[in-house]
């Protein structure tokens, strides 16, 4: 019987120095390690490359063991998922500290499972007061006029100019990117915050030039293309989908930090977007936290094609 240790943080700037050191006798031990750093807990676990391969490599009678239960789980609908496959390969799991230490969180006995999900049911409360609490302190900095988010690359001035030399003069993003020193990507993200760019040139190459060197005039969108929040979570979903063009423009989107969860900032044809909706929605409906996702994606697409 083998000792198996998973370990996983929540973004890029977290560490697991602290799990480590609730593990470190079975580190010391040699007991194997899976690590899934930077993962959201939005992520359910049998979705997590690190605990996969742990899942892959373990033999039946071997035991997970973990600093503490969010590092694992920390939804309902996780631990529903993860405990029927941990039972039916007679895997154990364990808590190595705090009260859940002596209890094996994997036993099929009504008790546990009652225990278990109760304590999912805390542990998602608390997650979503954090995003909320973010989202409030957000709101208060923004209202009170603070600058949020990373410093820009370009001044207001000369993202203004990038607009204008890409739709009048026809400069191609690359050569615009070489002239004010920073990346293509930047350059398309002001060109999608503006609403310069439609659908043909997303296909196109960053070489050709903007619209107004081809015709000297734009022709209205018909579908046009927007910038919207995907959340991870509907984002996760969709990229199991078989919608290649869907899984295409979030690759290509912008990661957008919020607390512990994250969005995936999305420039795509406004019909796109709706696809996403409808492929997402029967999926998402299984679980509170889907259903909140699919409800605030909705609301981002319907307020668009409001606008629109």
């Amino acid at each position: 019987m083998t000792d198996r240790l998973y370990l996983r943080h929540s973004t890029d700037k977290q560490t697991d120095a602290r799990q480590q050191h609730a593990l470190a006798a079975l580190l010391a031990a040699g007991a194997p390690a899976y690590e899934d750093p930077a993962t959201s807990s939005r992520v359910l676990s049998l979705n997590r490359t690190g605990f996969k391969q742990l899942l892959d490599e373990a033999a039946v009678g071997d035991t997970i063991r973990i600093a503490d239960a969010a590092r694992l789980f920390r939804s309902v609908a996780d631990i529903i998922e993860l405990r029927p496959v941990l039972i039916r390969r007679s895997l154990h799991l364990r808590v190595e500290s705090g009260l859940l230490s002596g209890i094996d969180l994997a036993s099929d006995d009504p008790g546990t499972k009652m225990m278990v999900s109760v304590l999912a049911a805390v542990l998602e409360f608390q997650r979503d007061m954090i995003s909320e609490n973010t989202r409030e302190g957000i709101a208060a900095a923004a209202a009170s006029g603070k600058t949020l988010g990373r410093p820009t690359a370009l001044t207001e001035d000369q993202a203004a100019d990038v607009v204008t030399a890409y739709t009048e003069q026809g400069t191609a993003v690359k050569a615009l990117a070489r002239q004010y020193g920073t990346s293509p990507k930047t350059i398309r993200r002001i060109l999608d915050d503006a609403g310069a760019r439609d659908v043909s040139e997303h296909q196109a190459s960053d070489d050709q030039p903007g619209p107004a060197a081809v015709d000297g005039q734009e022709e209205p969108a018909i579908d046009p293309t927007v910038v919207i929040d995907v959340p991870g979570l509907v984002a996760e979903h969709l990229q199991d989908s078989g919608d290649e063009a869907i899984r295409r423009f979030l690759e290509g989107g912008q990661t957008i930090r919020r607390g512990q969860g994250y969005s995936i900032r999305v420039p795509a044809p406004l019909s796109v977007h709706v696809s996403m909706i409808e492929r997402s929605s029967t999926g998402l409906m299984q679980s509170p936290a889907g259903r909140k996702a699919h409800r605030i994606h909705s609301d981002r697409v319907t307020s668009v094609r409001i606008t629109n």
